[in-house]
């Protein structure tokens, strides 16, 4: 949804256009974001892979996961702010980058690797589905208030994944003997 529906979330705002200035660089605020995200959501990836070597994957998962959460709803109630819709969609990007490389990671250290390529396509089949829900976004938002509410369902899906890390997949990788 953050990727295909950015252009749009910033038009909605009115600020696709207004320059905003950061780190000595002013561009309009779409521009600035599509180019900071990328980024961001590149650094992320060996920063979250470093983090889990030394708190584990569940817990960074749990981490991310609601840095993410809390991020989408911060956008919702302030992204009307070129500056803070600049800064939020990059919080965003930052947590979500981590699914590239602890989602792999993870699956191999539970499942093993003779499997890693099977699994690894499924988890993007994974992601390719949730994408159709794209669509679905475009028609609540077209609601009035619809907006809010998926920002919010996004949100609320990265807490209960945040949840889930730490509730469900930590405590089943400990009984299993992957972690300690």
């Amino acid at each position: 949804m953050a990727t295909a529906q950015l252009a749009s979330i910033a038009k909605d705002f009115k600020i696709a256009d207004i320059p905003v200035s950061l780190m000595g660089l002013t561009l309009p605020a779409l521009s600035f974001v599509l180019s900071l995200d990328r980024i961001l959501n590149g650094i992320t990836r060996p920063f979250f892979g470093w983090v889990s070597d030394h708190i584990g994957r569940e817990n960074t998962m749990g981490i991310a996961f609601a840095v993410e959460g809390v991020g989408i709803y911060l956008l919702s109630q302030y992204g009307q702010d070129p500056l803070l819709f600049v800064l939020l969609t990059g919080m965003v990007f930052f947590a979500w980058g981590e699914i590239y490389s602890l989602f792999p990671s993870t699956c191999c250290d539970t499942f093993g690797t003779k499997f890693a390529s099977a699994n690894a396509g499924l988890l993007y089949t994974a992601k390719g589905t949730a994408a159709s829900l794209v669509p679905l976004s475009s028609v609540l938002q077209a609601l009035p208030g619809g907006g809010h509410a998926v920002f919010w369902g996004a949100a609320t899906m990265n807490i209960c994944a945040a949840v889930l890390a730490m509730l469900v997949l930590k405590p089943m990788r400990r009984s299993a003997g992957l972690i300690k």
